[in-house]
């Protein structure tokens, strides 16, 4: 149920995951080249290997619930451009995307590079690579090995798929797997929980 909820967010990253920049990401996981790191294995990763985990989530999913001592820099940000052509853009989102799941539109975050070398400037650190579902991190594993970071995981299946055991430390108001889920959609999402609190009473 949580999963349908959350196709409006697959649907914005769709586009840009199929572009080369999303191809390339993917090649890098499926070469090896970028390690890939189930939910389970991420605390391990990061108390034992030294991974510094960067979520990659826009600020109002981040908001919700975030992992303690991660550092965020967006892959997206809100397009807050006022043309035309852009605000049909918002309201074709919005009918279709936007009510349903909460997201803004959003377009690929320029300074994205640029604010990770300002918050992880070695290039040789070992970042752990995650978001939502694990679409748009493959974007940002692709823009992180363009800029010569070489020591790169990705967290499979994001956020999303993790369990309450898997991040001891969060903090925010929500459960972090249930962050991206915004809108319409948060409600219907809240009433199941009470729903299934109620069958186990």
């Amino acid at each position: 149920m949580a999963t349908a909820m959350i196709r409006g967010t697959r649907l914005q990253v769709m586009n840009a995951t199929s572009s080369s920049t999303g191809s390339s990401g993917r090649k890098l996981i499926e070469s090896g080249t970028v390690r890939a790191i189930q939910a389970r294995e991420a605390y391990k990763a990061m108390s034992t290997e030294g991974f510094v985990l960067l979520d990659v989530r826009p600020p109002w999913e981040r908001e919700k619930a975030r992992p303690k001592e991660s550092v965020h820099v967006p892959i997206f940000v809100e397009d807050k451009d006022e043309g035309v052509v852009t605000l049909l853009k918002k309201w074709v989102h919005f009918g279709y995307i936007g009510l349903w799941t909460g997201q803004y539109l959003t377009t690929i975050n320029p300074d994205f590079l640029a604010q990770v070398e300002m918050a992880i400037p070695s290039k040789n650190t070992n970042i752990l690579v995650a978001c939502g579902e694990g679409l748009r991190s493959m974007i940002a594993l692709s823009k992180l090995y363009e800029g010569s970071y070489r020591n790169l995981g990705w967290l499979v299946g994001g956020f999303n798929r993790s369990k309450e055991e898997d991040f001891p430390e969060v903090e925010g108001q929500e459960k972090l797997q249930y962050a991206t889920i915004g809108g319409v959609s948060y409600y219907f999402l809240q009433l199941l929980l009470l729903l299934q609190s109620v069958n186990k009473g």
